[in-house]
């Protein structure tokens, strides 16, 4: 019998998250939920995902992104959405910086945490994996509590001053839309171990031969946070998506580029107008546009997810 190493287990995932990824990205792209270059974004990053965190951590990523499409797609025609998104930077279609905002900060974990594996530092696998699951809680989590937060029948309120502000505006918060993050955050630790159990099953299927079935589930990066360890897991992963949408509202209240529209007298995320209209800036600072701000969230989350799970364990 062939024996697989984890870099050759890795191997083989690149070629099947390559064409998974290849295959939803143009999928989405027809239904309108990516553009040309959003589908290039999902292709890196699912390709990467699923070579390097596992099978486990690329369904994840799937699982985001459908969630994220749903609700994007949900009550889309409520007026309180379609006065938000006059807010937002860019509209449903995701294009290649937002693919990369929501999954570089996961991507670049993976890599990191499949390539520790090969080179048998376990230890630092496991905590690069957390840190990967994070980044992961914390774009799913930011997501759910944008698309359901802007519903709510209460006002927003600013996270640095709790002063009531416009549904959509960028540092806003709401009831509703915590109770949204924590759901989103759980949503992602969660199924990780449900999908984790489906795939150990499928391998004791058909291998047929419980050994030679553990053997192969070992090559998947974190499977050592399966077991008694799964409760630290669970936490630090929800704390660490929580924490890193709620430092993304932060960062949205303070530091993010805001623009003033003249026509409208209202504040905006958006440099241009589609009409190429320059807007005014206000506030923040000029690069760190609604991508960055996702980007450095997601960064934030996994390092807080990374950091929980060492202390606790």
């Amino acid at each position: 019998m062939i024996e697989f190493t984890a870099l050759d287990a890795i191997l083989v995932r690149l070629a099947i998250g390559l064409f998974v990824s290849a295959a939803i990205g143009i999928l989405a792209h027809r239904r309108g939920s990516l553009t040309r270059s959003g589908v290039v974004g999902a292709m890196i990053t699912g390709t990467l995902i699923f070579g390097f965190g596992g099978f486990v951590a690329g369904l994840l990523l799937i699982a985001f992104f459908m969630s994220s499409s749903l609700l994007s797609h949900f009550k889309s025609r409520d007026i309180r959405k379609q006065r938000a998104a006059e807010i937002f930077d860019k509209g449903g279609q995701r294009d290649l910086g937002q693919a990369l905002a929501n999954g570089g900060a996961a991507t670049i974990f993976a890599v990191l945490s499949g390539s520790a594996m090969v080179l048998f530092n376990y230890e630092a696998e496991l905590v690069l994996f957390v840190a990967m699951m994070g980044a992961l809680a914390t774009v799913n989590a930011d997501t759910w509590a944008t698309e359901l937060g802007i519903l709510s029948k209460s006002s927003p309120r600013l996270i640095t001053t709790l002063k009531q502000v416009e549904p959509g505006t960028s540092g806003g918060i709401s009831r509703a839309g915590l109770f949204a993050a924590f759901g989103g955050a759980t949503f992602i630790s969660l199924m990780y171990f449900y999908l984790l159990v489906a795939v150990s099953l499928l391998a004791l299927i058909i291998v047929a031969d419980e050994s030679t079935a553990m053997r192969t589930i070992e090559l998947a990066p974190g499977i050592r946070f399966y077991g008694n360890s799964s409760p630290i897991f669970i936490a630090s992963v929800i704390l660490g998506g929580v924490a890193g949408s709620l430092f993304d509202s932060f960062l949205g209240a303070t530091v993010q580029a805001m623009y003033y529209r003249e026509a409208r007298h209202k504040e905006t995320e958006k440099k241009f107008e589609r009409d190429g209209t320059p807007n005014k800036p206000i506030r923040g600072w000029r690069w760190l546009n609604n991508d960055w701000v996702n980007f450095i969230s997601s960064v934030f989350g996994a390092g807080t997810a990374a950091l929980i799970a060492m202390v606790l364990t």
